[in-house]
């Protein structure tokens, strides 16, 4: 029987930490989380496949599995991680607290999946990596997925990724399904930015938060690694190479369930140094009760806002170049052409091919620095 956060918190770790009562999950959620979600739930034939598998999914039968092949955490069995769990589920005033499981599993991850209710599973790979201020992060991180809803999403994703590898031998049979497969990935690599920072409101600690990214990467060698080295590397890897390594990044991604760790680390470090962050630390957030009130249209605003902001800050080169074009300085078919080719068009060029003394044009406007860039179950 799942048991309430209040009721059990008596056994949390003595630590003070901020409790966000009543808080709504949209004080946390990346707008690219949200406009992701938004897009995946227009895509045709996604409330079709949703409703299908709401009904088919063996979630019975995924419980069962989870109950006889691995181990339930509870005061009984690992009870540090059950600590962690109730505290989470306190301090983000989530009134269930979800079963969660460990999993035997070298490879570090977490999950949380569930179409009724959710369902938090961490592998034994991960428990072993993370001390317990870097697991704090990452149970605040499936905590932040279950008050997010998003584990239903998770679940189909799993599904249909599976079922995509079964039908993949049938002409045009996987089509459809990796469609929607690609959808969801996307919308979840956005999601991950969204429990990322759930996990900080739950562990409300940074450095944790950084160490816990860094493990996942480079594994249990901290005094090999340094903080600032991995953001660096973060911003030379959204900076760096042309449009050619920018397209090669997008490719790299789209197979992916999770962002890539050094530029989820550099995004939650650039949360936690706004505004947003603080106002939320000092009790002034979005409550689930006002919820209702929300508009769509003020969402689609900010998500809007966000990524306008991000191509004008970004210092990826096709992101500036985007930046340009809308800025009205030319042809983009034009322009990416040249770029690609190593031809420049200069300023108001007429987008023929440019320069034809095999002289170099402008590799990238010019344009301000730095903005956000996008978040993994631990993966988590």
């Amino acid at each position: 029987m799942t048991e309430s956060s209040h009721e059990s918190h008596e056994n949390v770790p003595s630590r003070q930490r901020r409790r966000f009562p009543g808080i709504s999950s949209r004080a946390y959620e990346h707008p690219a989380d949200r406009s992701a979600l938004v897009a995946l739930r227009k895509l045709t034939g996604f409330d079709t496949v949703f409703k299908a598998l709401s009904g088919l999914l063996p979630e019975r039968s995924l419980r069962l599995l989870f109950l006889s092949d691995s181990v339930r955490v509870s005061d009984a069995q690992f009870t540090h991680l059950n600590s962690m769990l109730r505290d989470a589920c306190y301090i983000l005033d989530l009134e269930k607290v979800p079963p969660m499981y460990v999993n035997q599993d070298p490879q570090p991850n977490a999950m949380c999946i569930g179409l009724d209710e959710p369902i938090i599973v961490v592998t034994t790979g991960l428990v072993e990596l993370l001390d317990e201020e870097e697991m704090r992060a990452v149970v605040g991180h499936e905590v932040g997925h279950a008050l997010s809803g998003h584990a239903v999403y998770r679940t189909i994703l799993l599904f249909l990724t599976n079922l995509a590898l079964k039908v993949a031998w049938i002409p045009l049979g996987n089509v459809a399904i990796m469609a929607i497969v690609t959808a969801l990935r996307e919308w979840f690599r956005k999601s991950e930015l969204s429990a990322d920072r759930a996990g900080l409101l739950v562990g409300q600690d940074l450095r944790a938060s950084m160490r816990g990214l860094m493990k996942i990467a480079g594994g249990n060698h901290l005094h090999e690694m340094n903080v600032d080295a991995f953001l660096a590397q973060a911003d030379e890897y959204e900076k760096g190479g042309d449009l050619r390594d920018s397209v090669l990044k997008i490719l790299n991604v789209l197979p992916r369930s999770h962002p890539f760790t050094t530029v989820r680390a550099a995004e939650l470090k650039k949360w936690s140094e706004t505004r947003d962050y603080q106002r939320i630390m000092d009790g002034h957030y979005p409550r689930r009760d006002e919820d209702k009130d929300t508009s769509v249209s003020d969402a689609f605003k900010e998500s809007a806002s966000h990524y306008a902001d991000s191509v004008r800050g970004s210092k990826d080169p096709l992101m500036k170049l985007v930046g340009d074009i809308a800025g009205g300085a030319g042809d983009l078919g034009g322009k990416l052409r040249d770029k690609f080719t190593g031809q420049g068009g200069g300023a108001g060029g007429t987008g023929k091919g440019g320069a034809t003394d095999g002289s170099q044009g402008s590799t990238s406007p010019e344009d301000p620095e730095q903005g956000p860039r996008e978040p993994g179950s631990a993966g988590s």
